[in-house]
């Protein structure tokens, strides 16, 4: 008997997630709170942790935007070629493990906040 109103979809390449506008104010709210912490005593790590998590998701979120955003310039463009920096940096940062600690999620908001940045550079250079 099935009893899950749920539906596993296979979406490879991104194409369902890539019609979906990011939820952006929440999390430059959360990214600005978190760079402006001068005492975290306040939390546990685990409190640390759960806020690296939302930070990671988001930011790998934001990072497919910006790599699909990049991938429709002209290969030879500086706005792509410093997406691809930024991008690099991002995957390099992403793949340090998680700690509960205020100075991994510090690092988390500023690639959060780096890759928002590249991502308005982009919507700029594609509209002109």
């Amino acid at each position: 008997m099935h009893t899950s109103a749920h539906t596993v979809l296979y979406d490879p390449d991104g194409l369902i997630e890539a019609g979906l506008p990011l939820d952006r104010e929440p999390y430059e709210s959360l990214v600005k709170a978190v760079l402006a912490w001068t005492d975290q005593d306040a939390l546990t790590a685990r409190d640390l942790e759960q806020i690296a998590l939302q930070l990671t998701g988001h930011a790998r979120a934001v990072a497919s935007d910006v790599r699909r955003r990049a991938d429709r310039l002209p290969k030879d463009s500086g706005p792509k070629a410093l997406a691809d920096v930024v991008l690099r940096e991002a995957e390099g940062r992403l793949s340090v493990p998680i700690e509960g600690t205020a100075r991994c999620v510090q690092n988390r908001a500023r690639l959060v906040r780096a890759l928002y940045e590249r991502l308005d550079r982009l919507d700029a250079a594609a509209s002109v």
